[in-house]
């Protein structure tokens, strides 16, 4: 006999449910910072690409990182991060310059 119920697994769900939304808000509060990066770089005439940026973000999250997912997947989760931060970034621009033509 299982020592798990279901209810056990639907209190588990429930969690990760308000883990995700935590997540979601974060997100969000995260691409409003990059949006603003967006236009400094724009104004100063740099590129949205910074592969050296992107190692610190990497280093800044993996030296930090307890566990207990590994550093490998914390890397790829904040690589699919920083490419949707990127195509934000292009999007604003694309939209600046399609406002101004």
């Amino acid at each position: 006999m299982s020592q798990f119920t279901p209810e056990d697994l639907a209190r588990c769900r429930v969690e990760i449910d308000a883990i995700d939304l935590r997540l979601l808000e974060l997100l969000n509060e995260r691409t409003r910072i990059v949006e603003q990066i967006g236009n400094v770089k724009q104004a100063l005439h740099m590129g949205i690409y910074e592969p050296k940026r992107e190692d610190q973000v990497f280093a800044n999250v993996t030296e930090r990182n307890p566990g207990p997912l590994p550093n490998d997947a914390v890397i790829r989760i904040f690589e699919r991060i920083i490419d949707e931060m990127r195509n934000v970034q292009k999007l604003k621009i694309l939209a600046k310059d399609s406002t101004c033509s």
